[in-house]
């Protein structure tokens, strides 16, 4: 692999036609499990993996010809989902067309793969469609077998619209009917961060089937008479003890100041609470709750956090956040429903959540919060 300083990264207002490298995501919208199937050996979660369909093979072969199209680009990494693909492309070099314009390319190929797809559904129902259904699992192709099907699909997509007319083509389903995501990466610690995002995919869907009540979002949660969504461990709020963490702008400045006596002071009473039983609640906002949040998580203490939002389909916590509801130690919750175009949080959010912090640690008693049906 390129040595991490021979990088050159995307930086922000530069052309997409520039030397970078972009994470792109092309889903199923209507995540039909069509490119492969979960497999966990053992219920293990950290020994899952996804075993290919014919469908989702010949993504991943149409994905890696890019770098046959556009030598200037190199697929650095990529994990395939049963629902979707995740890639992280490199461009080398500047483009006449960028990176939009190479990913739409793909996009094409890969909708002429799900009008295969579609036409093989009702032409040989035994043979391509059955490779790229779930149901999979109990089968034992080979990987010639595997590849043939492939080679099938690929072939009929080739000469498909030719066959068929383009009226009757264009009425197939495309399967990738969405346009797949771009997110250029402009900073050196994005890269491994990405990859091991990637790589933890078939990881964490395993752990979710498994464990499928505290990755469910859960609606109108109702605590002091608000209501609330939630993801994770709702028995944390039966919880005996309840404390915030709020760090306040007068220790982050007197701390700027020379005097850090208080902020420390008030961090490590955080950690204290925490090991004496209570339940931290906060939204976990600046660096320094963040801090405390990082001690929490390496302690396995339990907490609830509060986001300013909502949670999408299929919404999963990120990082060790994971790890810590798959163990039922967090409980996540959100006022407000989730807003696709939102992209930062204001400071009447930050006011509303801490507000939102100290009302719930104020008014948790038993009785007080429950679930509508």
């Amino acid at each position: 692999m390129v040595e991490q300083e021979k990088w050159k990264w995307q930086m922000p207002g530069t052309t997409w036609k520039g030397i970078g490298l972009y994470h792109i995501t092309l889903t199923i919208p209507d995540r039909r499990p069509l490119l492969g199937c979960l497999e966990i050996p053992g219920s293990d979660p950290e020994m899952a993996r996804v075993r290919r369909s014919a469908l989702g093979n010949a993504l991943v072969n149409c994905m890696l010809s890019i770098q046959h199209y556009h030598p200037e680009v190199q697929v650095l990494h990529f994990c395939l989902m049963p629902d979707h693909l995740h890639a992280v492309l490199y461009v080398r070099h500047v483009m006449p067309t960028g990176i939009k314009g190479v990913v739409r390319g793909f996009w094409q190929a890969a909708k002429k793969l799900g009008r295969a797809w579609s036409a093989a559904s009702s032409i040989e129902p035994n043979d391509i469609r059955r490779n790229c259904q779930e149901g999979v699992v109990g089968r034992q192709e080979t990987m010639l077998d595997l590849q043939a099907e492939t080679q099938r699909l690929e072939t009929l997509s080739a000469g498909l619209c030719e066959q068929m007319g383009e009226e009757a083509y264009y009425q197939l389903q495309p399967v990738f009917t969405e346009t797949p995501f771009i997110r250029p990466m402009g900073r050196n610690t994005q890269l491994p961060n990405t990859i091991r995002y990637i790589d933890m995919n078939p990881q964490r869907l395993a752990t979710k089937r498994l464990r499928p009540g505290y990755f469910r979002v859960q609606r109108d949660i109702t605590i002091g008479g608000r209501s609330y969504d939630g993801v994770g461990n709702t028995t944390l709020l039966l919880a005996e003890k309840y404390a915030t963490v709020h760090v306040r702008n007068v220790m982050v400045k007197a701390a700027e100041q020379g005097d850090v006596e208080p902020l420390r002071n008030y961090k490590n009473s955080c950690v204290l609470s925490a090991r004496e039983g209570a339940v931290m609640v906060s939204p976990f906002i600046s660096a320094h709750e963040k801090q405390v949040m990082q001690v929490l998580l390496r302690e396995q203490r339990p907490f609830i956090c509060l986001i300013d939002n909502g949670f999408r389909d299929y919404y999963k916590p990120s990082d060790a956040l994971f790890d810590a509801c798959a163990e039922g130690r967090v409980l996540i919750l959100s006022p407000w429903p989730y807003d696709a175009g939102k992209r930062h949080i204001s400071r009447a959010d930050c006011v509303a959540l801490n507000e939102m912090a100290e009302e719930i640690c104020n008014r948790m008693t038993f009785g007080e919060t429950s679930k509508k049906a």
